[in-house]
């Protein structure tokens, strides 16, 4: 039907709606409409939101450039006439339209600067208070995340001056009208009172992801603003007591928690999240007690697995990541990715890594008497802990924060033999306690080696 009026229906719009329309009629008769072309002036996102949600039509686009028709399809059931069916629709959308395109104008007249008083009527959550006090608390926590990320001068000016009016739009009629359209109609009356390209792109991305499968902030201060946007939802509710539970999540916040971390990880934006949500605390206007931020930052954590295993990693790979680089998204996503492939294609260096360290760990760990690196004395080892001591300064120099997880198997492979060594020659639990606290010391100081990177324990085999 669509390809007769020389167009198609635009894959975005047939999900959700093509199945909507199927349950609606038993006897499916589609019929094609048309509109007054000065109607597509208005925002391509206003018109197809009226012909989805308010009428359940299909637009019709070029195919070659994208662009919008003066086209729609309904469906109509059973026997019908196609001329009446199609002229009473063409009135109905038409009349919709005209009340679209009087919103739209009202809202342009008026700056998003002067709209943003009107977010003080919207409340957010009673005891966090309106839209407005929220605006203000994203703003200010632009500033901290941007610092923490080495953001530039001219970013930060950018996201702080989005953070401000990201959300004014909600007061507009258009967005009363059609809140899924929050974000996207702050972009266009952005554009439309001549802010600059990169501020109003971020009004947008401020909104992102608004659901499962949308895209992405990828500006940098869109995605700081996005960032800062969840963080001060996240914290504020959990300090409030609005935590989801088992059967009920109010407020979205597991779709908040996800979003943040999947911007943090596709972003590659090295942020870490106790200091994130210890800064969202900050302008919170209640008191954020330790244990809520530990609670948030493990529902986020929690939320990181989720988009890693549904990633493709396996349960094992991200735990074992997880324990030790939880709080920072974006290196853990990275040390996922090396540590899985590295289980596919057989892993043999990972193999003969966790023989290396699971002896050490099991014997060295937790045991009284054990000392730290400080307290190791070389002049009572014998050949085998020598040996072991040398290869354990040698990791020890290599291994660092953020060092990446094939780094590290490379580097560790030192100490394969001499643990072989040490545990075929040496007794650790030597009668002499200054020999035997000397052993337990290097041991604990070899266990200790993939802490920040991987917790061995948690992978087969260890």
């Amino acid at each position: 039907m669509a390809k007769s009026a020389g167009g198609e229906i635009p894959e975005a719009s047939r999900e959700g709606l093509l199945e909507e329309v199927a349950n609606l009629v038993e006897s499916p008769t589609p019929v094609l409409g048309s509109f007054d072309p000065d109607f597509l002036s208005l925002p391509r996102e206003v018109l197809v939101m009226v012909m989805k949600k308010h009428q359940r039509y299909f637009p019709v686009e070029d195919p070659a450039t994208g662009e919008l028709l003066p086209k729609f399809v309904t469906v109509a059931n059973g026997d019908i006439d196609p001329d009446a069916v199609r002229v009473g629709n063409e009135g109905v959308l038409t009349a919709r339209y005209q009340d679209a395109r009087f919103f739209y104008n009202q809202d342009i007249q008026t700056p998003l600067e002067e709209l943003r008083p009107l977010l003080a009527g919207i409340t957010f959550e009673t005891t966090l208070g309106n839209m407005l006090e929220k605006a203000d608390r994203v703003t200010s926590l632009v500033a901290p995340l941007g610092a923490a990320t080495g953001a530039s001068a001219a970013v930060l000016a950018t996201a702080t001056t989005a953070a401000r009016i990201a959300r004014a739009d909600l007061s507009s009629s258009v967005v009363m009208e059609f809140t899924s359209l929050a974000g996207t109609m702050g972009e266009h009356y952005a554009v439309q009172e001549g802010l600059p390209e990169d501020v109003a792109r971020a009004i947008f991305e401020a909104a992102l992801p608004r659901s499962s499968g949308d895209i992405l902030p990828t500006s940098e201060a869109g995605i700081l603003v996005a960032l800062a946007d969840r963080l001060d939802s996240l914290v504020g509710l959990f300090a409030v007591g609005c935590a989801p539970s088992a059967s009920a999540d109010p407020f979205g916040l597991r779709r908040t928690a996800y979003g943040l971390v999947q911007t943090l990880v596709t972003s590659g934006l090295d942020l870490n999240l106790t200091d994130a949500i210890a800064a969202a605390a900050a302008v919170q206007p209640v008191e954020v007690k330790p244990e809520v931020l530990r609670e948030a930052q493990a529902f986020v954590e929690r939320r990181l697995e989720q988009l890693l295993v549904d990633g493709g990693a396996g349960v094992e790979v991200v735990r074992a990541v997880l324990k030790q680089q939880g709080s920072a998204p974006a290196l853990a996503a990275r040390a996922v990715g090396e540590l899985q492939a590295e289980v596919a294609t057989g892993g043999e260096r990972l193999a003969s890594v966790l023989t290396a360290y699971a002896r050490p760990t099991r014997i060295g760990r937790g045991k009284e008497g054990a000392g730290d690196a400080a307290d190791l004395r070389e002049d009572i080892m014998g050949e085998e802990e020598a040996a072991l001591f040398k290869a354990y300064q040698e990791v020890a120099a290599a291994v660092r924060a953020g060092v990446g997880v094939d780094e590290f198997l490379n580097v560790s492979q030192v100490l394969v033999a001499p643990t072989e060594a040490f545990f075929d020659k040496v007794f650790v639990m030597d009668e002499d306690m200054d020999l035997r606290k000397n052993r337990l010391t290097l041991l604990k100081c070899v266990a200790e080696l993939p802490d920040g990177i991987l917790d061995l324990s948690e992978l087969p085999g260890f």
